[in-house]
């Protein structure tokens, strides 16, 4: 016997035991899929109202651009950096053979110096964008600087 075999008899379940346990892992998966889109749904919402908020602080003409999937955040922080020229570069740069491995590190380095801007627009503290990289810290940090009060003592 060789191993496709052995795994695919591995798999084989009872016939009787198959239509239940074949409809409750289907249930799961679904159920799992849904929840799934919902929570990216919510965060996704989230982000999109707290990235229009900073940008209205910042004074950014269009803060609506956050609503735009995926990379509507970066782009409220990138104008908020004032640092424009910089994603043309990156751009060139993800054309040219095997300058586009090490474009991918760069531009996740300006996606923090272009956050760090953002925040030290909005008179919160640059060194946030280094917390930011953290998942959940992330969604208080940016919360705060879009909602929070901007009295400094």
């Amino acid at each position: 016997m060789d191993f496709t075999s052995l795994f695919l008899q591995s798999l084989a379940v009872d016939s009787s035991d198959a239509p239940p346990l074949v409809f409750i892992m289907a249930i799961v998966a679904a159920l799992g899929i849904f929840v799934f889109l919902v929570l990216l749904l919510a965060v996704y919402i989230y982000l999109s109202f707290a990235y229009s908020a900073i940008g209205r602080r910042a004074r950014v003409k269009s803060p609506g651009l956050a609503w735009i999937p995926f990379i509507g955040p970066l782009i409220i922080a990138y104008k908020t950096s004032k640092m424009h020229w910089w994603p043309w570069l990156l751009i060139i740069g993800y054309v040219i053979p095997f300058v586009n491995i090490f474009t991918g590190i760069i531009f996740a380095v300006f996606t923090v110096v272009w956050h760090w801007k953002m925040f030290e627009a909005v008179k919160r503290p640059g060194w946030w964008a280094i917390l930011s990289l953290i998942p959940i810290v992330n969604f208080v940090i940016v919360g705060i600087a879009a909602w929070g009060n901007n009295q400094k003592k």
